[in-house]
């Protein structure tokens, strides 16, 4: 190795490298040319073995410091200088497009996995990307998609356009679907396009529109189940909670613990809600009752303890846990919400999660500002989240197959589900959770400082609508998009450029997210910077339009063109069916001769595989059925006949119409050479050599 050509070589490049970090963009240009000529100069006259290890050497190098903690800093300021702090069109690309969601349709959809690479290819092509994502927002060219499997969370203020961007989500969902709305306007909207998918059901407990409710639920529903009676109240305590700590937590876990009691002893009795309100009232009437039906009935001891330890406290902690559970049963004086809560033997139906999931069912939840009905729709909708969970334990993959959607409009305020502990984990379980707020405030408000931060940390998408004007709230969302660099030009009074800088300044400021246009939205998302685009409202989409507006001279004009194509399309087909049978015959011919080409190669190289041609000593050679005639020892009697079939005994023998297949041997002896053994174990060269008695030669 020439060293002074090694010397020249590294001298010019390092000149090269620091010109262009130092905006020497000429010099760096010059040297990087120089470079060339050493370098080549240095590969012809290397020995090809050394000339590898200094190129390994050299990638091994720049590989560690390019994995540098200063280097990957280093890269992600420039990045964001030069992407003024959004995501490009690139990082769209490759992290939210519909191609980086096709990519994940084996783990989200393990039903449509493909079976081969070339459908897999087809697969990242043509899959229907609603399928495994959920649709956020557009901008420029592409749209942004969280898959399935990530919870998000949207905050606009009233009027924004959040309710019609979720219809759109409603109507794309692949499997069944829980929406909730304070009005019936979602209903008459999507309920007609969501019924061509499977039935479409209403659960209406506060009579909102006059609309009869066509399923009911009763809340002591699996309430024989220690721990379903234990969720169950949960879910009714929560939806009268408002977050908090100290005290109110306090008082909120007692009367959980008391009102699952209360259930679960009704549950076992057969009795109604009603009679839990009953119990709430005359608590010391109903001791002997209740604590009667825990001891003969239940399986778990320790709810005795604990309605004992309660109805046996003092009345003013008595009274506190009383007042806490109280409202989780006020639904009880609503006429339509206890109309929607009938028992099975008073009328009721039956609600089956198992039959939603595989009918890809609907089921639209009215409510509204009204406390009382809180408890029962959020009782509802955790009965059917939960039952959905444990039924995905059971499929392949332990998650559903298609998932189940659940679109919380307005969730603070008539389904204030336990947010924080689903969001850990029911995207994993195929259970996608979309939930819509007013404003981070009321999030806050309705969960808490800490829970509400544990929604937004567990969220993988966050779509910020306009109508904010909370300065806290807007601050967050402005430090959440980070920080840029803009360039300042500094003039005299002349005009002349005096000086040039750069100044930090929001992404985002607080101004700026306070008068978002209407229809844009801004997305934040745990793997790529902050994308400001437009959100899809569902009255604009062909398909509801179609529904709403038949006779329309757009859905008039769609129908005639889809027609067309159809017809062109089969036209098309028909012209290139030859060509393409043609192209299929052509390409299997292709692909039998390179497989068969590698195969004997890869038996020529390592002696494995299967042969290309059969070998002379493969091939089976038939002998005649029958043995030659033998004599008492054994040996071969020399008569022309020997060893041919006899006529007269065919069909008789033992070995009629057996044959026997010899393989050759390459030591056997040469063709129309013949040898025996004799009776002693010794060969014997044909019937000539019978006849002498003289021992054949042994091949």
């Amino acid at each position: 190795m020439n060293s002074s050509l090694v010397v020249l070589g590294a001298v010019l490049v390092a000149v090269a490298v620091i010109g262009w970090k130092r905006g020497a963009r000429a010099v760096a240009f010059g040297a990087g040319v120089a470079a060339v000529f050493p370098v080549w100069a240095l590969v012809r006259t290397t020995n090809p073995f050394l000339l590898g290890v200094l190129v390994a050497l050299l990638l091994v190098g720049v590989w560690l410091r390019w994995g540098r903690t200063m280097a990957t800093v280093t890269r992600w300021g420039a990045s964001a200088r030069r992407k003024a702090g959004v995501a490009s069109m690139v990082d769209i690309a490759r992290t939210r497009s519909a191609v980086a969601m096709r990519r994940h349709v084996g783990v989200l959809r393990p039903s449509l996995r493909a079976r081969s690479r070339l459908g897999h290819v087809r697969q990242l092509c043509r899959f229907p990307v609603v399928e495994v994502a959920v649709q956020l927002c557009r901008t420029g060219g592409l749209r942004v998609w969280s898959t399935v499997r990530d919870v998000v969370v949207v905050f606009g203020g009233p009027g924004a356009g959040k309710t019609q961007w979720l219809a759109g989500r409603v109507v794309d969902a692949p499997g069944a679907v829980v929406v909730t709305s304070t009005r019936t306007d979602l209903l008459d909207q999507v309920g007609p396009l969501r019924a061509r998918v499977g039935p479409v059901y209403v659960f209406n407990p506060v009579g909102l529109g006059g609309r009869p409710s066509t399923i009911t639920f009763d809340p002591l529903t699996g309430c024989g189940d220690p721990v379903t009676a234990n969720e169950r109240a949960a879910d009714m305590i929560a939806a009268g909670s408002h977050g908090g700590g100290g005290d109110r937590e306090f008082w909120e876990d007692q009367g959980r613990r008391n009102l699952a009691a209360l259930l679960h002893a009704a549950a076992l009795g057969g009795l109604t809600t009603a009679d839990v309100r009953e119990w709430l009232a005359k608590l010391d009437e109903s001791e002997a009752e209740i604590v009667g039906l825990l001891r003969a009935r239940s399986p778990e001891p320790g709810f005795v303890a604990e309605i004992t330890q309660f109805i046996g406290t003092n009345h003013k902690t008595r009274t506190s846990i009383t007042s806490t559970i109280a409202p989780a049963l006020g639904w009880l004086t609503h006429g339509p919400a206890a109309a929607a809560a009938r028992p099975i033997a008073q009328g009721g139906s039956p609600f089956d999660v198992a039959a939603l999931l595989a009918g890809r069912g609907t089921v639209f939840m009215l409510g509204g500002e009204e406390a009382q009905v809180a408890p029962l729709v959020c009782a509802l909708t955790g009965y059917i989240a939960r039952e959905a969970r444990r039924l995905a334990a059971l499929r392949p993959g332990g998650r559903l197959d298609p998932p189940l959607s659940l679109r919380l409009d307005e969730a603070a305020l008539i389904c204030p589900v336990p947010l924080d502990r689903w969001t850990a984990d029911m995207g994993g379980r195929g259970v996608n959770i979309v939930a819509l707020f007013q404003s981070r405030a009321q999030l806050v408000d309705r969960y808490g400082p800490a829970k509400s931060a544990v929604i937004l940390n567990n969220s993988g998408a966050r779509v910020l609508f306009g109508g904010t004007a909370d300065r806290d709230d807007l601050t967050y969302w402005s430090t959440l998009a980070g920080e840029r660099d803009e360039p300042i030009t500094t003039t005299d009074m002349h005009g002349r450029v005096a000086s040039r800088s750069v100044r930090r300044v929001p992404v985002l400021a607080p101004a700026q997210l306070a008068n978002l246009p209407a229809g844009r939205v801004v997305v934040f998302t745990r793997d790529m910077p902050p994308v400001i685009g437009r959100a899809e409202q569902a009255w604009r989409r062909p398909d509801v339009h179609a529904v709403h507006h038949p006779d329309a001279l757009t859905v008039r004009a769609r129908a005639w063109s889809a027609a067309r194509r159809h017809q062109v399309a089969g036209w098309f087909a028909a012209v290139t069916r030859p060509a393409r049978r043609w192209a299929a015959r052509s390409t299997a011919a292709i692909v039998g001769w390179w497989t068969a080409a590698l195969v004997a190669a890869r038996r020529r190289l390592t002696g494995h595989g299967a042969p290309t041609a059969p070998r002379p000593y493969d091939v089976p050679v038939p002998v005649p059925a029958g043995t030659p005639d033998q004599d008492a020892t054994g040996e071969a009697m020399n008569r022309p006949d020997a060893g041919q079939p006899d006529a007269g005994q065919h069909g008789a023998g033992q070995h009629e119409g057996a044959e026997v297949l010899a393989f050759s041997s390459p030591w056997a002896p040469p063709a129309g050479h013949q040898h025996h053994q004799d009776g002693h174990g010794k060969d014997t060269n044909g019937a000539a050599a019978a006849a002498h008695g003289d021992e054949g030669s042994a091949w």
